[in-house]
């Protein structure tokens, strides 16, 4: 079963760069209205530094997450990096 502290860590941390690159409606208005996506260019290192954290986060719990949390993990990385990309 997954840790639930760790689900909402991985998932506070996509939603954030979600946010900052306007995936997401209500939290991209939070964002813009906290300063965290500015500009384009603030947008962009704001979800890059959500990425970072997140590549960290896999790798300091490789081999330590059930199959359930490393996939969250995985899938959020996965997703975040193709964004980033385009």
């Amino acid at each position: 079963m997954p840790n639930q502290d760790f689900v909402g860590l991985v998932n506070s941390l996509q939603a954030t760069a979600e946010a900052a690159l306007g995936e997401l409606n209500a939290s991209s208005a939070l964002a813009r209205q906290d300063g965290l996506t500015a500009t384009p260019d603030r947008a962009r290192q704001t979800a890059t530094r959500s990425l970072r954290l997140l590549t960290m986060l896999a790798e300091k719990t490789r081999g330590n997450l059930d199959m359930t949390e490393a996939d969250l993990l995985s899938q959020a990385v996965t997703q975040l990096r193709e964004r980033l990309a385009n």
